[in-house]
């Protein structure tokens, strides 16, 4: 598989892509593939203001739940309402489909998460 590289990655298997003054945030093709069938993505506030690593959100499968957590410290702006009633979204494309926008405190806090070649590093293992 092919990470894209236009964007940033953590370790707890989340996306990150910077798109004007806001972070768009998913959950990786590896995390959706380990997880099976979504049929929830949700608990996201809109609102809320989150430090790095706190959860942000939920996902859940026929098989798992799975918190999803925010990579750099900001505040929830939007939630990608279309999830609501199409979960599966992310299943049929991951790299494609944000889960929220998060209004990060410094942009440049995401320079400090993985890179393409860092994350297909630590998902390998």
């Amino acid at each position: 598989m092919t990470l894209p590289t236009d964007r940033k990655y953590t370790s707890s298997h989340e996306w990150v892509k910077p798109e004007g003054d806001l972070l768009l945030v998913g959950i990786t093709d590896t995390a959706q593939d380990q997880l099976g069938d979504l049929v929830f993505v949700g608990d996201v506030n809109t609102g809320a203001q989150l430090t790095a690593g706190e959860t942000a959100g939920v996902v859940e499968s026929v098989k798992a739940a799975s918190d999803i957590y925010a990579p750099v410290n900001g505040e929830i702006v939007e939630f990608n309402e279309a999830l609501n009633d199409q979960p599966n979204l992310i299943n049929e494309a991951a790299f494609d489909t944000w889960i929220y926008k998060l209004k990060p405190e410094n942009m440049s806090d995401i320079d400090g998460l993985l890179d393409a070649a860092g994350y297909q590093a630590i998902s390998n293992d």
